[in-house]
């Protein structure tokens, strides 16, 4: 059975440094929306304090995430074991977009490695945390990051990167506004 709080404890942050991967989950309203799922990797999830948490965000293929959170703000962000620890973690918030323009992204970018292809840092205030058993959750051994998306990044060049976030990250699948939609159009 799931066990509830309102604030993320010292045995959740322990927990969570202890992950390689993470997974996002945010929705539109519209019950006819896709509900959008990605893992995330890297060392790139940073607990800010016990009712907030925020993430860098790589340039890639979608930008579901920042589209629903301008939206609705509904995040869910999940951690589960791999090793023979089982666990899962859920952290349950409001999420918002922080662009590398805008007035909060010194204070909000001060914690991450900051890539040439670094789009955003989403940041979520949590208001509900559920620890459950991953007796489910089979097994993995950790090899690595990958470094593919660092020599995808090289070869686009900067200009590249901008114009495939232009041609990728403006609107989510549903037509939904991104942040960078925004600032570009």
């Amino acid at each position: 059975m799931g066990k509830f709080s309102n604030s993320i404890s010292t045995a959740h942050k322990d927990f969570i440094k202890e992950q390689h991967m993470f997974f996002v989950s945010t929705a539109p309203l519209s019950g006819d929306g896709r509900i959008n799922l990605s893992p995330k990797g890297l060392d790139s999830f940073r607990v800010l304090d016990d009712n907030k948490v925020a993430y860098m965000d790589l340039i890639s293929s979608g930008n579901e995430t920042s589209a629903h959170t301008l939206e609705n703000g509904r995040i869910t962000i999940m951690f589960c074991s791999f090793s023979d620890k089982p666990n899962i973690l859920r952290l349950y918030g409001k999420g918002f977009t922080v662009l590398p323009d805008s007035d909060s992204w010194d204070i909000c970018s001060k914690d991450f490695t900051i890539y040439p292809s670094t789009r955003q840092i989403i940041v979520a205030d949590i208001d509900l945390v559920q620890t459950s058993c991953g007796f489910g959750v089979p097994m993995y051994e950790y090899k690595g990051e990958r470094d593919l998306h660092f020599k995808w990044a090289e070869n686009k060049g900067a200009e590249g990167l901008v114009d495939y976030m232009k041609e990728k990250n403006l609107k989510s699948l549903d037509s939904l506004p991104t942040d960078i939609g925004l600032k570009l159009s």
